[in-house]
């Protein structure tokens, strides 16, 4: 790591703020698609059989969503 001007960048210019940002959203993330699930589920009236495939659709549809809002806000865009 390399400090520049009370930031630290790392090799491919990622700040710990963005990295901090991204934990952080991953964790509220796992915690609103259990919950989304969970309102799916007592609306349909009964648990799903492949829970853990719509639990994965709905986290990973919201990840890469506001992962890439984040990269696009913080400047810490992947591929461009």
């Amino acid at each position: 790591m390399i400090r520049i001007s009370g930031a630290f960048v790392g090799r491919n210019g990622r700040s710990l703020m963005s990295i901090v940002y991204f934990t952080l959203t991953a964790v509220v993330l796992y915690l609103l698609s259990d919950w989304i699930l969970e309102r799916v589920e007592v609306t349909a009236g009964r648990r799903f059989q492949y829970r853990s495939l719509v639990f994965l659709s709905i986290l990973l549809t919201l990840a890469m969503t506001s992962f890439a809002l984040i990269g696009h806000l913080t400047g810490n865009t992947i591929g461009g």
